[in-house]
């Protein structure tokens, strides 16, 4: 074969980053025969029907014939047919000023969704594509949410290719004959309303395209039936039009596509100074694609678009999406899809997306756009969804020339780190044979020297590696040629869009879905034997015949798969991301421009005297308790120090004392609408590399843009940052922050910050990439106190920001004021990209030099460190503790949250906003410059003081001292209320009272007081106590965090008044449920640990709680609740999970967790089941399903944005939504976490309330709240905030005996509140009456009160923020505060609170199991315990069935007294949450697929899942059920034949199970049972695995790097009792399933045995199954239930 063969290559060697010789361009290598998939997807396989043949090579192995026609459709598809690049225009920036995105603005609006494409691979329209799209996403309609009237949807669509067929008929019947399809764009217009505003908007886009020179052919009032609106949709409706254009200056598809989005961008830019500016909106303007949407529920977007229903309506494919916003008022623009995506998720980054989208405006620039790049400014809107905005950056990049893919891939780039299969899955060449067995490579080609015959040379090369490749290959272009170095390119240039989401895209030529790095959605995925391929978020969406269906599987976490419409080929994950990766050459640049910052040592000695740090630690705001607690403390023990209660002091702004800055911002963390990520457990998706430099122009590739430092950590030591400023290519910039107080204090700071900002600006425009802002000083001069650190930060990004110059610098602060993990997340998060705290290093230094620590740790009372081991101990804390902020929200990299404002500001005014943190909210004002001047200068003198002690102050913030910070909870006013409660003594309580009303401002509502214009009433007129007491719930503290003898006091005084105890996490004791009727003296034997009883009392608590570990959570503990409590978040530590530590673990609280004893307990950060709004909606569903009397109420904490939330989760049937205040108490926390997330629950209520009763959902829920009550005072101010129940936490415990020794976390509470040890719970002082006593005393108040406000019942007052008025008081720091916000009042609901509180539990409607339970032979065998055998047909639309059929067995007879059998097979797609809570005695068999959550939550039975019969399909290669099953099961058996989803047996407890396969993260948390993988698993198998044994079958030696071995030991199945437990685990599957794979198994046992790999937590080491000493065990002790 003669090399001339290639040379249609050589004019196709180019590309505007290099020179032909250089590098090839990906070809069609990749094309083959259309229907064939070229697949090793996650379970997406076919039967080999026919062999499959190699990548891109002929049957025959000839060299594939390449034609210079099918490399145009490559490059046009890989966005290689950009021009050369031409000399950069000079274009002026856009005259209007760059507005930062507002926070406001962005949690006003979320969504989730349902989403799925269908696409015909031989590219062929027809009606029945539309047709079955609009019937699927009829079938997602549990997945979108409603408006108040039950109507209004929050939005579905539909996107699919123009039906020129339907539009030419138009045109024909208008006269304007048929249209050009090559040149013709579809405009799908909103537009106003009112006609004579709408003519006005038309006129203008007329004007627009003519002036581009674009005809306007025609406007087509689009056909709708407006009756089926809901009512406030209609109230919204724009009038919805089609334009038609003609473009005549183009011929490529491209080109016309990008002159139609030019158009769009003109029309945007003139009509936005236009009254009528908000109500225009293009659906799409396209020569390809076409967006039908708006407002409905996706069962009548076909009814209201009449011309979805033409036979002549024909595309190949359609995108539909049903939208499921969390916030309802009615805006059409955000239904889906947009232009060129579908998006089900939450974009958590979106604040910093914007503002780095903004700041890069300047720079991007591309030959394509021929120097328009000005009139398509700007690229974000912050008034648009986050979809929307994801949807606008990906569009921009395709404009400029990238494909969809590509696109995606930059913005929503995998998790590629830490990826054990990556180099499985992107190997480093594509090993192609063209030559038979021949090897080809350069030294072979010796003579061959031109240019072009090189290239040709590379080429082949490139298609055919040889075995020198690649160490020894001279062609140094194809070492790193992989998608690893695309990654690596863009990381530095495009920060990720982070957050959950299922994105699916299409341009019209490609259509494809992507998932999330974290695979936080569900997508499952299929192919027809007629070519017809289908995603969705759900299986069952479309009548199917299994028969036909040649392939089954998922996206699984960070994959991708296209469908090339006009080749007909379907590209999944590798070869799509391949294809994409080859196009340049990003290992080379990469590898030559790309630097690492290398470590360097920590210093071995302090540089200043004990003075000189004392000075410096005075001077910036340290006190000793954050020296001692804080610093010390993470040196010593590399790890944030745990703490426990609440913050119980006063928030900084209305403190007395001064706060560092940071103390005015608050963490924000997600809640419902995406899920925080679980930086413990799933780690791996997580990085805190950042890079530093210059970030280019991103719409052009070439390798200066890969110029920068990577930084492995943004926690510098003093070495690393000497080695940054020595770095020539960054020109770095030192700015000394301190301002001058010389002339006064008045405006030194604005000006100075002025000109520090002025200073940064002319560093940037002179060259430098790097500013570094410091503090360091080698004297300290009184009159020059430092600038806090994070207001110099904030202020030069937003500066640089708003001058364009943002991309061309990064910031570094070098700064004393910076020591715990919040201040380092706030300064990274508001721009700067690394930190070097020299004086917390410096302070860990001087603390291992010290006396008192060397003798420590002589003396064996402290481990050993050495100087450099405390410096790096300190600094892996750190890092430890930003991934848990950073986890918090949901975000995995910390490129991400960098710029992204991921705070709240509480206590800091317009100004200082305006100027550093511009777009945070701050929705309570507060300190001006000035003041803030001066809280710094009342730091900065103590270190020139000659009063100054020796020693550092401390402040009291964290711990209770004398003459320290005022705390709520206080010994004083502890021992005052355990008087007046156990001397029953009102006096005494009225000192209680008085002392509260003397206290300092300690929250938000000492600011305010009661008004009334009404005459006070007789105390007789009010509602008695005991009716008021009725609203009156405790905190869900669970019990292992508490005493037995605490919670069950707690349940039984809430039981004798009428009022609700939570159970918190961990389940209830059965004992407890029942009355007592053996009380003698108080004393009962039922509960001998108690006293004080009454016959009659019960234990029971009312609210039983359900959180994301699931412990305790069985099918009897949810059918005997009277109220079911999600818990999302906890006021003292949103966006964290619960810990419980293994001492605290006795064996009663394990047994109630079905957990072992000593093993400490992690309830991971989010719930594994609500990833999203419909997830929360479908646990509410489950939920009403097992219980359908208990009303379910959702805990969520107070933040900015929560009125969004809680509208959601009223959608989604809430019955109760309980908001907790930022300081509620925890039994175990970072400190950081208890001081520094939240929000004050004045604010979050107010907010609720308000936002609820504007959407008109007020009435569907009873409003709750909690944090820091104490009295009648404080449910008063609730009342009138809106809230209709009121809980009590941290004083309830008091009441019973509690003394605030703050010591809850040790196990070692000295009264035995808190405590698991026997000896100290005997201690136990208190009785159930104290609590009574209490609560009496607290209703009498507010009795009192609304009798001096003149009403006679909480209803009357609860909303009438009239009734309040600011308190005459004057604050230290500032009067500038402003409570206007929780004032103010948007109206009241249309019934009273006793109406809503009273109202039925909220019903699921019809469902399956209503009509299971109504046959008379199903009930016949649950009253009487029988069998019974029944079959029924299943649709992906019943959800959570058997659930309702399995909460009658356990209230009937427990978990485990039920001796009938109820035998019922299924056929078909089952809805989410198939047989959750199953309980013994419940046989259910499954003949189809199933989606999410199958199994949640059973605790026995039986439950089979198998495909038909007749499959197109091999099963075991095939996804058959979905995400998460088996989430919490405590019992029961679980067969499936075929593979699962991520997530498999998350916190299974008990249950045993058998499945082909499994997506990432199987047996996470698992404590207990038995799961056997008979196939491949994802990664981080078995992380937080502590109980219970796995076995996984390993044929191709791939599986130990995908364990997470952090826990668990890893061993081939030695043990014979282990053997034989596997062995009749596989037989009982093959007996249940007919599984094939079983059964070849099991024929070759002995070549297949040597091939398990068991998984062994330290728990299970010496078990029979584990230990092969065991080995005398009688065979017949294994039994398939032992765990």
């Amino acid at each position: 074969m003669s090399l001339h063969s290639f040379s249609p290559t050589s004019q196709l060697l180019h590309s505007n980053a290099f020179p032909a010789a250089q590098f090839p361009p990906p070809t069609s290598v990749l094309a083959t025969n259309k229907g064939i998939l070229l697949a090793d997807f996650v379970g997406l396989y076919r039967k080999p029907r026919r062999a499959r043949q190699r990548v891109g090579v002929s049957g025959d192995r000839r060299v594939h014939k390449l034609s210079s026609g099918k490399f145009g459709t490559i490059n046009s598809v890989l966005g290689l047919d950009r021009v050369k690049e031409a000399a950069e225009r000079s274009s002026s920036r856009s005259n209007s000023n760059p507005e930062v995105a507002n926070l406001d603005d962005i949690i006003s609006e979320r969504g989730a969704c349902g989403v799925g494409f269908i696409a015909n691979l031989d590219n062929k329209a027809s009606h029945k594509v539309v047709q079955d799209a609009l019937t699927a996403l009829s079938c997602m309609e549990h997945r979108g949410g409603c408006g108040a009237d039950n109507d209004s949807g929050d939005g579905s669509g539909l996107m699919t290719s123009i039906p020129w067929d339907l539009f030419n008929n138009w045109a024909e019947e208008q006269g304007i004959g048929s249209f050009d399809r090559l040149h013709t764009g579809v405009g799908m217009v909103f537009l106003p309303q009112d006609d004579v505003l709408m003519k006005e908007a038309k006129t203008v886009i007329d004007n627009s395209f003519k002036q581009e020179g674009l005809e306007v052919l025609g406007w087509r009032p689009v056909p709708v039936d407006i009756s089926i609106v809901g009512y406030y949709a209609k109230q919204a409706m724009p009038n919805i039009q089609q334009v038609f254009v003609r473009v005549v200056k183009e011929e490529n598809t491209d080109d016309i596509e990008r002159e139609l989005y030019i158009c769009r961008k003109l029309i945007e830019r003139a009509s936005k100074s236009e009254t009528w500016g908000n109500e225009l909106y293009f659906c799409s303007l396209s020569n390809q694609t076409i967006v039908y949407k708006g407002m409905l529920r996706s069962e009548v977007l076909g009814k209201f678009y009449l011309d979805l229903q033409s036979d002549i309506y024909e595309s190949p494919f359609a995108i539909y999406h049903r939208r499921y916003s969390t916030n309802t008022s009615p805006r059409w623009p955000l239904a889906q899809p947009m232009r060129l995506l579908g998006h089900n998720g939450e974009i958590n980054t979106i604040q910093g997306n914007l503002n780095w989208m903004q700041s890069r405006e300047a720079s991007l620039k591309s030959p394509v756009w021929r120097g328009r790049e000005n009139e398509i400014r700007p690229f974000g809107n912050p008034k648009a969804s986050d979809s929307a905005n994801l949807d606008s950056a990906a569009e921009l990049l395709q404009r400029s020339g990238r494909s969809a893919e590509e696109a995606l891939m930059i913005l929503v780039p995998e998790a590629y780190k830490n990826h054990p299969t990556l180099m499985i899955k992107y190997p480093e060449c594509l090993n192609l044979n063209l030559f038979g067995s021949a090897k080809v490579h350069f030294s072979s080609l010796s003579g061959v020297i031109s240019l072009s015959m090189i290239a040709a040379c590379a080429f082949v090369c490139w298609l055919n590696p040889c075995s020198l490749y690649p160490s020894s290959c001279p062609c140094i272009f194809f070492k790193s040629i992989i998608v690893v170095d695309f990654y690596n390119y863009y990381k530095g240039q495009m920060e990720a869009w982070d957050g959950p989401a299922l994105l699916l895209f299409s341009d019209g030529k490609t259509v494809g879905a992507c998932l999330d790095r974290n695979g936080l959605r569900p997508a499952r995925y299929w192919r027809t034997i007629d070519n017809v391929v289908y995603v969705a978020s759900e299986v069952g969406v479309l009548p199917m015949d299994e028969s036909k269906v040649v392939m089954k599987g998922r996206l699984g976490p960070g994959m991708m798969i296209s469908v090339d419409l006009t080749s007909g080929q379907v590209y999944e994950n590798t070869e799509v991301k391949k294809r994409v990766a080859l196009s340049n050459p990003y290992g080379k640049w990469v590898n030559e421009n790309l630097r690492s910052l290398k470590p360097v040592n920590f210093l071995s000695a302090t540089v200043m005297d004990n003075e000189g740090i004392l000075r410096n630690q005075q001077a910036y705001g340290y006190s000793s308790e954050d020296v001692q607690m804080i610093i010390e403390s993470m040196a010593a023990q590399a790890k944030e120090p745990t703490f426990c209660m609440g913050d119980d002091i006063p928030l900084a702004a209305i403190s007395q004392r001064p706060h560092i800055l940071y103390d005015y911002f608050k963490q924000r963390f997600a809640q419902v609408t995406n899920p925080a990520i679980d930086p413990l457990r799933e780690g791996l998706v997580m990085s805190l590399e950042v890079n530093i430099g210059k970030r280019g122009n991103i719409l052009q590739v070439g390798p200066d843009n890969a110029s920068q430092v990577i930084l492995s950590s943004p926690v510098l030591n003093e070495g690393e940052l000497e080695s940054l400023l020595k770095d020539p290519h960054l020109k770095p910039q030192v700015l000394p922050t301190f301002f001058d107080i010389r002339k006064g204090i008045e405006g030194s700071l604005e000006k100075r910050l002025n000109k520090l900002c002025e200073a940064a600006d002319e560093a940037v425009r002179n060259g430098s990439q790097l500013l570094v802002l410091s503090d360091r000083s080698d004297e300290l001069e009184p009159t020059r106190p430092g600038i806090p650190i994070l207001l110099a930060v904030g202020a030069v990004h937003q500066h640089l920001i708003q001058n364009g110059l943002r991309m061309s610098a990064s910031i570094v602060a070098d700064t004393a004021q910076c020591f715990s993990t919040h201040h380092f997340a706030c300064l990274i998060g508001y721009g700067a990209s690394a930190v070097c705290p020299y004086l917390a290093l410096e302070t860990c230094r001087q603390w291992r030099l010290s006396n008192k620590t060397v003798n420590l740790m002589r003396n064996g009372k402290m481990p050993t460190v050495t100087i450099e081991q405390a410096q790096k101990n300190y600094c892996k804390a750190v890092q430890s503790g930003l991934l848990k902020i950073l986890s918090k929200m949901g975000i995995s990299l910390l490129s991400s949250y960098c710029g992204a404002q991921i705070f709240e500001i509480y206590g800091l005014g317009k100004e200082v906003v305006a100027l550093a943190f511009c777009g945070s909210v701050s929705s309570i004002g507060g300190l001006t410059l000035d003041e803030l001047a001066r809280e710094t200068l009342s730091f900065w003198v103590k270190a020139f003081s000659e009063d100054t002690a020796k020693r550092l102050e401390n402040f009291g913030f964290i711990q209770f001292r004398p003459g320290g910070e005022y705390h709520g909870n206080n010994p004083e006013m502890s021992k005052l209320l355990h008087k007046a409660v156990r001397e029953k003594s009102e006096s005494a309580f009225s000192v209680y009272q008085q002392h509260l009303a003397n206290r300092p401002v300690n929250v938000l509502r000492d600011l305010l007081e009661f008004k009334s214009d009404r005459s006070p009433i007789p105390l007789g007129k009010v509602e008695p106590a005991s009716s008021i007491v009725q609203r009156f719930c405790t905190g869900g503290m669970s019990l292992g965090a508490i005493s037995r003898e605490t919670h069950e006091a707690i349940s039984i005084a809430m039981n004798r008044l009428g009022g609700k105890s939570n159970s918190g996490e961990g389940g209830e004791d059965p004992i407890r449920w029942n009355p007592l009727t053996d009380v003698v003296d108080g004393y009962s034997p039922t509960l001998p640990h108690l006293k004080g009883l009454q016959n009659g009392d019960t234990a029971t608590s009312a609210i039983k709680q359900v959180a994301s570990g699931r412990f305790g959570v069985t099918p009897t503990f949810l059918a005997n609740a009277d109220q079911l409590e999600i818990k999302i978040a906890q006021g003292a530590k949103p966006g964290e999970g619960g810990q419980l530590p293994g001492k605290k673990v006795s064996a009663y609280i394990a047994r109630l967790r079905n957990s072992k004893p000593g093993v400490p307990l992690i309830s991971p950060p989010p719930h594994h089941d609500i990833y999203s709004i419909e997830d929360l909606a479908q646990l509410i569903f489950d939920l009403h399903q097992v219980n359908p009397k208990a009303k379910v109420s959702v805990k969520l904490v107070a933040e900015a944005g929560i009125g969004t939330v809680a509208s959601g989760v009223a959608k989604g049937n809430a019955d109760v939504i309980q908001i907790s205040g930022h300081d509620g108490g925890t039994g175990a926390s970072p400190i950081s976490s208890i001081k520094h997330a939240g929000g004050p629950w004045e604010l979050g209520l107010t907010e609720s309330h308000q936002t609820l009763i504007e959407n008109g959902l007020r009435e569907r829920v009873i409003l709750r709240v909690d944090g820091g009550f104490k009295s009648g005072v404080d449910v008063m101010m609730a009342a009138i905030m809106g809230a209709d129940e009121y809980g009590f936490g941290s004083v309830a415990m008091i009441a019973t005996g509690c003394v605030m020794a703050r010591i809850c976390h040790t196990n070692n509470c000295p009264v035995g509140v808190a405590s698991q040890r026997e000896e100290l719970r005997a201690r136990f002082p208190g009785v159930p009456g104290d609590l009574v006593n209490y609560f009496l005393y607290v209703a009498e108040e507010v009795r009192g009160i609304l009798a001096q406000l003149g009403f006679e019942k909480l209803d009357d007052v609860i909303g009438r923020t009239d009734i309040l008025r600011p308190r005459d008081i004057s604050l230290v720091k500032t009067q500038h505060l402003d409570l206007s916000y929780i004032l103010s009042s948007v109206g009241m609901p249309k019934w009273s609170s006793t109406e809503i509180r009273n109202q039925d539990v909220h019903s699921n409607g019809p469902v399956l199991d209503d009509t299971i339970l109504a046959d008379p032979e199903i009930c016949d065998a649950i009253e009487n315990e029988k069998v019974v055998n029944k079959s029924m047909k299943i649709y992906n639309v019943d959800r959570a069935v058997c659930g309702r059929v399995a909460g009658v067995v356990a209230k009937k007879y427990g978990d485990s007294g039920f001796a009938g059998q109820l035998n019922i097979t299924f056929t078909g797609s089952a809805g989410q949450s198939f047989s959750c809570f199953l309980t013994p005695g419940m046989n259910i068999r499954l003949i189809g697929e199933a989606n999410d959550y199958v199994g949640k939550g059973m605790a026995g039975g039986e439950l089979i899942v198998t495909p038909v019969e007749d499959t197109g399909f091999v099963p075991e290669d095939a996804t058959i059920v979905g995400n998460t099953c088996l989430y919490g099961a405590t019992g029961g058996q679980i067969f499936v034949r075929g593979k699962a989803g991520e997530r498999f047996a998350v916190r299974n407890s008990l249950a045993q199970a058998v499945v082909e396969g499994t997506g990432d993260h199987c047996c996470e948390y698992m404590t207990g049972g038995c799961v056997v993988v008979l196939g491949k698993v994802g990664r981080n198998v078995a992380a937080g695995m502590t109980g219970g044994l796995a076995y996984i079958l390993d044929e191709d030696d791939t599986l130990i790097p995908k364990v997470n071995k952090e826990i668990v030991k890893i061993q081939r199945v030695i043990a014979p009792v282990g053997q034989m437990q596997l062995k009749s685990l596989i037989e009982a599957h093959v007996e249940k399933t007919g599984s094939s794979k079983g059964s070849s198994i099991l024929k070759d046992w002995d070549t297949y045995l040597p091939l398990f790999w068991q998984l062994v937590p330290p728990s299970e080491e010496d078990t029979p199954e584990a230990s092969p000493e065991f080995e005398t065990t009688d065979a017949s002790q294994v039994t398939l239930q032992s765990a």
